[in-house]
């Protein structure tokens, strides 16, 4: 702890520094400089979960999450480790310092009494998926009045869809699973689906034949759009300074484009 702490304090230093010189117009590139780390120190252990294409055991990277998390440490001199589990037991393993964190969550007030939240990693956002042949535009629930929506039961679709199901502006069918959805949808029971754009993306990669694949779109209008967030444990030492390390990593790959490209790779299933 006390090697990655020193680490830490290096890499915070360097940083200072850069964004000094780079707030000064004539000041000169300067070069970047490493220090030798341990590697036990230089590693972070993440807990993590099932939720594709974001995280999974089983896919490249560990999923596109992860990827975006790796990569956003590497920048700044550390290798991640992950562990997945059950949610809960992720969450749990993170929440007591077992673990240096979990990635990646939504942020609520519970969770920010036990972490350090990062600056947004991705963006969950729901938007409908509809048949190339149907027309559709909309721009708020009234729109939907006479549209033949399916769902999935138990999901959270956004306040403002629940609450125009609540009172009937527009009618809803649910049924138990995505994948059915997107058969109704092909099979023309229904008119759109709502779903996490990155999910439906890559559930129709996995269950479904490229030429259904090109039958159906999306509209680029979010329904609801949650961001996810890099959990860092407050009973681990040096995770204050870790955060803000992890977060310059991070702009880094925003600012260089490699976060987009991961984007793109993730929908090809690399």
């Amino acid at each position: 702890m006390c090697a990655r702490l020193l680490s830490l304090g290096w890499l915070l230093v360097t940083l200072l520094a850069c964004q000094s010189q780079s707030a000064t117009p004539e000041a000169a590139p300067v070069a970047s400089t490493s220090t030798p780390i341990e590697e036990s120190a230089n590693t972070i252990r993440l807990t993590n979960g099932e939720w594709p294409p974001y995280l999974s055991e089983t896919l490249p990277h560990k999923g596109l999450a992860s990827r975006i998390v790796t990569e956003a440490f590497a920048t700044q001199g550390f290798t991640v480790e992950y562990g997945f589990f059950p949610w809960p037991r992720a969450l749990s393993l993170a929440q007591e310092g077992a673990w240096d964190g979990s990635a990646v969550w939504f942020k609520n007030a519970e969770r920010e009494k036990d972490f350090y939240f990062s600056e947004p990693v991705m963006d969950s956002q729901y938007v409908f998926f509809h048949l190339k042949s149907y027309p559709f535009e909309w721009e708020e629930m009234e729109d939907l009045a006479e549209v033949r929506i399916g769902a999935t039961l138990e999901y959270d679709y956004g306040e403002a869809f629940t609450q125009a199901e609540e009172a009937g502006i527009i009618s809803v069918e649910r049924i138990p699973a995505d994948e059915q959805n997107f058969s109704k949808l092909l099979g023309g029971r229904i008119d759109v689906f709502p779903l996490d754009l990155e999910v439906g993306l890559s559930m129709l990669r996995k269950n479904f034949t490229p030429e259904e694949m090109e039958q159906i779109t999306y509209h680029p209008l979010p329904i609801r759009s949650d961001p996810g967030y890099l959990l860092l444990s407050r009973k681990v030492e040096g995770n204050a300074e870790l955060i803000d390390v992890f977060n310059a990593g991070l702009e880094e790959l925003r600012a260089n484009g490699q976060l987009q490209q991961f984007v793109e790779e993730s929908r090809q299933g690399k």
